[in-house]
């Protein structure tokens, strides 16, 4: 029998056999993976974003969907439809792709907002409304979205209401030299991605995820974790701080990255890793500090400014 550990190890190397050089990318992604959330990758095209999000999909024996986003695509391409059945008489329900359990929504902000908000209930609430229906989605139930920069053309920013539905936001970054090389030649022939077989089931991820919700959190960090998040509502750097869908996201994926680490209890240097990745895309700089630097590298740095004048537990 495979341990949770084992699992969780061999899981990781799986996607770092296509994913080359970016260990720490890998295991965030996991870490939302296990904390029930949402992962937004945001980078400049060509860097890996699709391959992280399909290389982990296909790692789970899971139902999979891939939703190519473009400036025509509609609400009900997403969702699904009522159609009329004229042997029965009757309208029925046509399930759209977001019936999975694991959705790649590639280059998100290349359609319309109002498509874009087709995801706010199902990420938040794990089920879709049509025509006054209620369906309830699959579980476990994650969204891989990924994103050029907004400064690209052809882009439509993520309104806040829809960033705050990501646990995190990551970057890929270019690979370094040899790692680009070992890109090369594996991709010479055929791609990485196609000798990926599933190495966990649903009902492993949804055990992991309960295991999760034990891990520990000392008082003194959940105050700690507050004080950030406070911080960043009375920041004069910031135009908009952190929800407290944000603090229940910086928790739960604390308490993951504990668990991934072998973990029982999260620990100060847990929450301070996870505050940028997971609270850069839900706050906005205030235009008097902007530095003329891209949006994402305001934010961060700005948090950065944050975190040092909050106080860590000893």
């Amino acid at each position: 029998m495979i341990t949770t550990a084992g699992t969780l190890e061999q899981l990781q190397s799986t996607i770092e056999s296509v994913i080359h050089g970016k260990s720490d990318v890998v295991e965030l992604a996991l870490v939302t993976l296990l904390a029930g959330g949402h992962l937004l990758i945001e980078d400049v095209p060509g860097v890996g974003k699709t391959t992280l999000a399909h290389t982990l999909a296909r790692s789970l024996d899971c139902t999979f969907q891939r939703i190519q986003f473009t400036s025509d695509l509609l609400p009900s391409d997403i969702l699904g439809l009522e159609v009329f059945n004229q042997q029965r008489n009757e309208f029925e329900f046509k399930s759209g792709p977001i019936f999975a359990n694991v959705i790649l929504a590639d280059e998100i902000n290349r359609s319309t907002p109002k498509t874009q908000s087709a995801l706010l209930e199902a990420m938040a609430e794990g089920h879709v409304t049509v025509e006054q229906e209620t369906y309830q989605l699959p579980r476990p139930f994650i969204v891989l979205a990924t994103q050029n920069p907004i400064e690209h053309h052809g882009t439509y920013p993520l309104p806040e209401s829809q960033l705050d539905r990501f646990t995190m936001r990551i970057r890929m970054g270019y690979p370094d030299e040899e790692d680009e090389k070992t890109i090369l030649r594996q991709n010479t022939l055929n791609s990485p991605i196609e000798h990926v077989t599933p190495v966990m089931h649903g009902d492993d991820v949804l055990r992991l995820q309960r295991e999760v919700r034990d891990v520990s959190v000392d008082d003194s960090l959940m105050d700690y974790l507050i004080r950030i998040v406070r911080a960043t509502r009375q920041s004069d750097l910031l135009d908009l701080g952190v929800s407290p869908r944000g603090s229940l996201a910086l928790y739960h994926a604390a308490q993951a990255l504990a668990y991934v680490e072998g973990r029982h209890y999260v620990i100060p240097d847990d929450i301070k890793r996870l505050v940028v990745p997971t609270f850069a895309h839900r706050i906005a700089v205030n235009s008097r500090y902007s530095t003329g630097m891209r949006r994402t590298d305001e934010a961060e740095a700005a948090l950065g400014e944050i975190l040092k004048s909050v106080n860590v537990p000893l």
